[in-house]
């Protein structure tokens, strides 16, 4: 039996957990990194900091399971994030530091994130990132999560919601395509920008 719920600050350590553990294009990314916190840092702590109304932590009777966590402002986001979540982290970890590339990419990103472009928030100013561990997955949990969010971004008058996702990553393309989002854009680094419009 699985429930939902907002995120607590006690919970930042098992949601970056369940980030890790999916966070190579849906599969475990333990190995690619020497600092496990990384992944989490970026894309699971400040989306759940900033707006957990939001938000919401997949439960099961073995603990968290996942997430699925929202802004509907992502211009908002990024500027809170430049005053309030980067600097302790630029702190935490220095440029300069010999490092696994892959964390490194992830400092680089702390040190020098990307501002998502006028052209998508404009059109779709919201953005999610979802995650399920394995046993929490193939139940639909992925859609409740998804329409969920998209009820509350319509409650708030919210136009439009994006997200990114691994080019590799066929069967989460496959998913979100499958409930109606579209390409709007693809990264530099070949990953994709797919949007819905509310």
């Amino acid at each position: 039996m699985v429930r939902f719920r907002a995120p607590i600050a006690a919970d930042l350590p098992a949601l970056y957990r369940a980030c890790l553990l999916t966070g190579r294009a849906g599969d475990d990314a333990s190995a690619d990194h020497d600092d496990p916190d990384l992944l989490g840092h970026l894309w699971v702590g400040p989306q759940a900091t900033f707006d957990p109304a939001l938000c919401d932590v997949v439960d099961d009777e073995r603990g968290v399971a996942g997430y699925l966590v929202g802004v509907g402002s992502t211009s908002d986001f990024e500027a809170w994030c430049e005053q309030r979540w980067w600097p302790g982290l630029r702190e935490r970890y220095p440029l300069g530091v010999a490092r696994r590339e892959a964390d490194e990419a992830l400092v680089r990103s702390i040190h020098r994130p990307e501002v998502t472009p006028a052209a998508i928030t404009e059109v779709f100013p919201a953005h999610l990132h979802v995650n399920l561990l394995p046993r929490a997955q193939g139940q639909g949990i992925g859609r409740m999560l998804i329409e969920r969010l998209v009820d509350r971004l319509r409650q708030r008058g919210i136009s439009g919601l994006h997200l990114g996702v691994d080019a590799d990553n066929a069967r989460a393309i496959a998913f979100y395509r499958h409930l109606g989002f579209a390409e709007v854009a693809v990264e530099d680094d070949g990953g994709l920008i797919l949007g819905l419009r509310l």
